[in-house]
């Protein structure tokens, strides 16, 4: 074993590293920061879906004005208390209306929430504190009000969507 070079006045040679742990380096800038939509792996696309079925709610467009109304009704393939897709391998077939969003889609539907991270990386902004990759828990976009858990209805129980209309969407 050896230990540091010193001078004969004790102390350390230039150039030497002092004992103890290295430094520490900087953690990477996670992916939603450093790439685009387009960039992102299926993996990191999937992962940045914040969870809160905003999406997945029954939406009104008007065909004279293309303004989109949105309701509590909730697809039927929406697990309320989760706020997941029950089904969402086979989503399409079983409800061949569903949406699959896609990096130009994302900059196109201007129904999308401010909130949604897809929105919110396709705008180059940071995503929010409850977004589970920046909390570390896929409770904290229900715990902070965002989601739709606890606000809407089954579209199995739902009457007519017009009698659904809300306005806490933006």
């Amino acid at each position: 074993m050896t230990s540091p070079k010193t001078s004969a006045k004790g102390s350390r040679a230039a150039g030497s590293r002092p004992p103890g742990p290295a430094k520490a380096k900087a953690a990477p800038e996670p992916f939603w920061r450093v790439k685009t939509l387009t960039e992102m792996s299926r993996s990191e696309w999937e992962s940045l879906c914040d969870g809160c079925a905003r999406c997945c709610l029954v939406k009104l467009e008007y065909d004279d004005t293309g303004e989109v109304d949105h309701t509590e009704i909730a697809c039927r393939l929406l697990d309320l208390k989760t706020c997941q897709c029950s089904d969402y391998a086979h989503r399409h077939e079983k409800v061949p209306d569903c949406l699959s969003l896609t990096p130009a889609k994302v900059r196109r539907l201007k129904w999308l929430p401010s909130t949604c991270a897809y929105r919110l990386v396709a705008e180059g902004r940071d995503l929010y504190w409850w977004h589970h990759l920046v909390s570390g828990d896929r409770e904290t976009v229900h715990q902070a009000g965002i989601s739709v858990r606890g606000r809407v209805v089954s579209e199995d129980k739902a009457g007519p969507p017009e009698e659904h209309i809300i306005d806490w969407i933006d």
